[in-house]
Order: structure tokens, then C-alpha cells, then sequence
């Protein structure tokens, strides 16, 4: 079992915690109700040059590499309100895109902002603005509500991996080969640390701004450096963990006769195991022990070669109690995230507990004989683009409107020639490979002869039934009352028939299971007394049920499979150019007056009709 690696994988929550957008490197993003537990909106192909959106793009969402992305809100006021908000992101080609979620399009963008590609974003809620990173080691300032670059300065000569401004807007940190900080106002250089050997992954500035945190790639620990204008360049705190973080949060608490406040720290590392430090003051957040919050595998068989469902993303929303907090997680799958508020108390261990909803089982694995998973067998499972490495389906061809049309004659060519041959025994249908398969499987289990004997005459139902009409929609307590008015000796022949029916398919199990299951409840000693050992119409029906019962799963998972197919097909069917579609249905009108106009004339002219069948 292999663990959900989530380096690469970018994720911000919405200011209120109402929505959490994902993206996984493809280039794609998802954004999330938490509430709702489903997806609100999805951003792909999107580019960062003005124009029309509905044209094609040149090279697809694939082609674009996300490199950050910050979640910030427009009002001061925190509201369940996606217009009030932005998502910024930058790209590896150096753009700034920011998304205007409520209204699902791009709001505007900034070109070739950080030559070399953007590293990272971060929201000035004091004077409302949005400072970006990059490998030219510059600094940019960008009015969040019209994208203008407001200024700009070199913090470093070299790549800066990673920044981040304080809360108040005051001072700014970035992380080159050292850490420095920086007044906003001057942009003089206040203080500088000797920072992480390796690329800076994530940094953040407390509450009061008095600290900052920082964890860098490869590094098994998180770093504490506080911001006094000193020349000291160490690390005040050091909070190791068993991998490198990708993802810092941190919260400040009161403590009660002491000005310094308490500091609550949260990380979660590559594998999605999220840590959490409490200390009123750095020496006790030096000597104190994480509390890991991490998931239970217990539903998942040993030898499972997917990829397990981790944390994904996790955010501090305060402190309940001096040395509780309460914690925000969005874990699971990428296919379908679970969400949930914990409380936190230091020292004590969560395990969430994982399920397999969104995993798309291969054919070949057989989950374990136990009772919980004999449950799971029985639930439709999610299908995505994430999960569909066994699903080795063939891509359909996209046709055009032409040869839809085309297509969709054949196909009635195709329905009549299978109901004129229907009625001629001596020609043989072909069917596909699921339902020759099937018929293989009741043949050896002698459920169907190698005659169509399961098709009853008219006469035979139309005397057995006594004018029960099987397609009908008879409410449960009348077709009780049916039952009961029977004989037991009639009852039993009309369970042969519906047996007999169910078997040879004439009838689908909607209709006749209903009947089925009233005779035997109301008719069952009777019947069980008339059994005779030649007949075995007991037996037959259980092996009846028992082979279409296995057939379920399967069937289910082709319903998957073909819904994301259509998805795909869909997808692609409106992404065309707009104008070329309208031509398209324009062409199809005119051939289709041609057509009426042509049947008319054949119709008020039988004369003409006459002479062009003599000529």
C-alpha cells in the first residue's frame, strides 16, 4: 500500500472555509463546497492572454504548471460570498492569473510578470494588495481588483523560492539563499537569517508578527525565526517531523498573565499526515511533542496497489481552550474529498477513518470476506479522471454533425434488419461478448437448455396469469390481495410461469419479481410442499438469482465507466467553435426543408411520381 504523495499538489482554502480549491498538477482546478461535500465549479483550459475564451486553445490545460496559489478576500468581512473573494495563481511561465470564482472566468491577468516562473503569492490585508515571487528575485505589487502592477524592487540576486507578508501588511519575508524581511513601506532590509540549505517550500508570519515559520525541501523539520531587528541569524525553535512539510499554519493564544503570547503550529507533510505543536512560550513548543492527526487503513486489503487516501489540506481556526485548537481537514481522495472540523487537545492522536468512495476497484482484486466489505461491494463507486489507470477503455472518435447523422441511419438500418430476423428462426442473431459470456455461464449451470424453451406460448400465459398484466404498476397491498384470492394449486402453476419467464428473459425482473416475491411469502408451505424432485424449480430460480446478483457489480462499473466516457465526449462536442456549430445546424435546416419539400411533391403530384417510375 502506497500512500498519496501530495508535494505537488496545490491547495487553498476560501477565507470563511466554505470552499477548498484543489489543483493536481494537470493543470486543472476544482473547487469544492465543504458544506456540501461536492464540486462547486472547475476551471480548465484557461489562458492567461486576453481574448475570446470560447476559442480553442493552442495547447490545452496540460500545458499549464501552476506553481502557487492564494485564496484572499476582497472584504474585511468574512462572508459566505465567492464575488467578494479571489484566487490568484502563478504559473511557471511567469503569469498571474486571478479567477473570479462566483462568476467561473478568469478576472484578469499579468503576463510575463516574474520571467522564469512565479514562486509564490501572498495578500496584504491592510493597504489591499497582492505581492508575488519569482525566479528574477523581484518583488511585485498588483491592485487585486484590476491586476495593474503597483511597483515593484529586487529583493535578491538570486530565485526566491518562497515569501510571505504579516497580517498587518507591515513587513514582507523572502527566502533566496538567506531569509530576509523587509519594511512594506521602504523596502529596506530589516533583518536577515541564515535560512534553510535547500529551496524554501512554505513560510508564514504568526499573528502579532513576531515570528516566522518556515520548512524547505528535502528538510525534515520546521523552522521558527523571530524578528527582533537583532543580528542574530539562527533559528530560535526547531520542530522536527518524519517528513519534509509541504503546507505551515500557525495561530497565537492568550496566556494569562504573561504578555507573550502562546503559539499553536500546524504542518502536514508529503504523505498527508498533519502535525500540530502547542507551547505557551518557544522553550515549551521547543520541548513538546506533535499530535499527528492521520488516517485509518483497516477497510483497505493488504494488498491494495492504489493510492491511498491521505490529508490534504488543513487549516487553524483558533483556539477553544490554552491548549486546544480547533482544526479544519479536508482528507481522502482527490476524486472525492471528506471534510471535518476536530478539536484538537495536545498529546492525543486522531485517526480519521478512511473509506474506499471514489477508488475504482480492478476486476481482478477481491476484497476480503468480511462483512464490511461485503457492504462496500453493494455501493456504487466514483469515477474520475484520477482513477481510471484500470479502466482501459478506447477513446471514441468525436463525430461531426455529418456523420452523426449518418451514424444514427445505419443504426435504424441496422434496429430493422434485427427485428426482421427476429421473427425467422432459422437466422441467428449476434450478441455482444457480455451477454454471450453470460449465456455460457447459465448454459453450464443447466439454468438454459439449448432450445429457447423458455418461451411460453400465448395461450399457456394468457390462461395461467388469469388476466394479470405484468407490466402494469400494481400497488404492493393489491397485488397481495391477487395473490391471496388464488389457489395455492394456481398460485404455484403462476410461479412457474413467472420462474419460467424471468429466465428466458422475456420479462424484466421489475415486473416479475414483485409477483415472485408475494407467492412465495403468502403460498410458501404449499409450495415447498409440491416441490418434486424432477421439477427443481426452487433450485433453478436460486441459481437464477445468485448469477444475475454477481452480474450487478460489473455492470455497475461499466455504468461508470461509460458515464466518464460520455463526459469526455460531451465535453469536447461543446468546446467547438460556436460559429461553426451554428453553420453546421444552419446546413442541417436547408437539407432538411429540401427533404419535406421533396416528400410533398410526391405527395400532391402522382402523376410526375407515375412517369418517373415508367421512365
Amino acid at each position: 500500500m502506497v500512500s498519496l504523495n501530495i508535494r505537488d499538489l496545490l491547495t487553498a482554502f476560501s477565507p470563511s472555509l466554505d470552499y477548498l480549491a484543489i489543483s493536481s498538477g494537470d493543470g486543472r482546478i476544482k473547487i469544492w463546497d465543504t458544506l456540501k461535500g461536492q464540486v462547486q465549479t472547475e476551471f480548465a483550459d484557461i489562458t492567461s492572454s486576453e481574448g475570446d475564451f470560447y476559442a480553442k486553445p493552442e495547447r490545452g490545460h496540460l500545458s499549464v504548471d501552476y506553481k502557487c496559489m492564494k485564496w484572499l478576500s476582497l472584504d474585511k468581512k468574512k462572508k459566505r460570498k465567492l464575488g467578494s473573494s479571489l484566487l490568484v495563481l502563478g504559473t511557471g511561465s511567469g503569469d498571474v492569473l486571478a479567477l473570479d470564482v462566483s462568476a467561473g472566468q478568469l478576472k484578469w491577468s499579468v503576463s510575463d510578470c516574474h520571467p522564469g516562473g512565479v514562486s509564490a503569492v501572498s495578500f496584504s490585508t491592510r493597504d489591499s494588495c497582492i505581492y508575488t515571487s519569482g525566479a528574477d528575485g523581484m518583488i511585485c505589487k498588483t491592485d487585486p481588483q484590476t491586476g495593474n502592477t503597483l511597483g515593484k524592487f529586487r529583493a535578491s540576486t538570486k530565485a526566491i523560492s518562497c515569501m510571505s507578508v504579516s497580517s498587518d501588511g507591515k513587513i514582507l519575508a523572502t527566502a533566496a539563499a538567506q531569509l530576509k524581511i523587509f519594511n512594506c513601506s521602504d523596502h529596506k532590509k530589516m533583518q536577515k537569517f541564515s535560512g534553510h540549505p535547500g529551496a524554501v517550500r512554505s513560510m508564514v508570519f504568526t499573528d502579532d508578527g513576531k515570528y516566522i515559520l518556515s520548512s524547505a525541501v528535502g528538510e525534515r523539520y520546521v523552522a521558527l525565526w523571530r524578528i527582533d531587528g537583532g543580528k542574530r541569524q539562527s533559528a530560535s525553535c526547531v520542530l522536527a517531523m518524519e517528513h519534509p512539510a509541504v503546507f505551515i499554519d500557525c495561530k497565537c493564544f492568550e496566556n494569562e498573565g504573561v504578555d507573550d503570547a502562546g503559539l499553536y503550529v500546524l504542518a502536514i507533510s508529503e504523505t498527508g499526515v498533519c502535525y500540530t505543536w502547542c507551547g505557551k512560550n518557544v522553550e515549551e513548543l521547543r520541548n513538546s511533542k506533535p499530535t499527528k492527526v492521520l488516517l485509518s487503513y483497516e477497510e483497505f486489503p493488504k494488498n491494495h496497489k492504489g493510492a491511498l487516501p491521505t490529508v490534504l489540506a488543513a487549516k487553524l481556526q483558533g483556539t477553544a481552550k490554552p491548549t486546544a485548537a480547533n482544526v479544519f481537514i479536508a482528507y481522502g481522495l482527490l476524486v472525492k474529498p471528506s471534510f471535518q472540523k476536530i478539536l484538537m487537545h495536545p498529546g492525543t492522536d486522531i485517526k480519521l477513518n478512511s473509506s474506499q468512495d471514489g477508488v475504482l476497484l480492478p476486476l481482478s482484486q477481491s476484497l476480503s470476506n468480511t462483512k464490511k466489505a461485503r457492504d462496500l461491494q453493494n455501493r456504487v463507486t466514483a469515477l474520475d479522471r484520477a482513477n481510471v489507470e484500470d479502466a482501459l477503455l478506447p477513446l471514441p472518435k468525436v463525430y461531426d454533425l455529418h456523420e452523426k447523422k449518418m451514424r444514427n441511419m445505419n443504426i435504424v438500418d441496422h434496429d430493422e434488419v434485427m427485428e426482421e430476423s427476429a421473427e425467422s428462426k432459422d437466422v441467428m442473431v449476434e450478441v455482444d461478448a457480455v451477454t454471450t459470456s453470460m449465456e455460457k455461464q447459465l448454459r453450464l449451470l443447466n439454468i438454459l437448455g439449448s432450445k429457447d424453451d423458455g418461451i411460453l406460448s400465448p395461450t399457456l400465459d394468457s390462461a395461467t396469469l388469469k388476466g394479470i398484466n405484468l407490466e402494469d404498476n400494481i400497488p404492493l397491498k393489491k397485488m397481495r390481495a391477487t395473490v391471496l384470492s388464488m389457489e395455492p394449486s394456481n398460485a404455484y402453476k403462476l410461479l412457474e410461469v413467472l420462474v419460467a419467464k424471468w429466465q428466458s428473459r422475456s420479462n424484466s425482473g421489475k415486473c416479475v419479481l414483485p409477483w415472485i416475491y408475494c407467492i412465495l411469502v403468502n403460498h410458501g408451505q404449499y409450495i415447498v410442499a409440491q416441490e418434486k424432485p424432477e421439477s427443481q424449480m426452487l433450485n433453478s430460480l436460486l441459481k437464477i438469482t445468485k448469477s444475475r446478483a454477481v452480474a450487478v457489480q460489473p455492470l455497475l462499473q461499466l455504468a461508470g465507466r461509460l458515464q466518464l466516457v460520455t463526459a469526455q465526449i460531451d465535453k469536447v462536442a461543446l468546446s467547438k467553435n460556436p460559429i461553426s456549430l451554428h453553420n453546421d445546424q444552419m446546413d442541417d435546416n436547408e437539407d432538411d426543408d429540401d427533404v419535406d419539400e421533396h416528400l410533398y411533391g410526391e405527395e400532391d403530384d402522382e402523376s410526375q411520381l407515375s412517369s418517373d417510375d415508367d421512365s
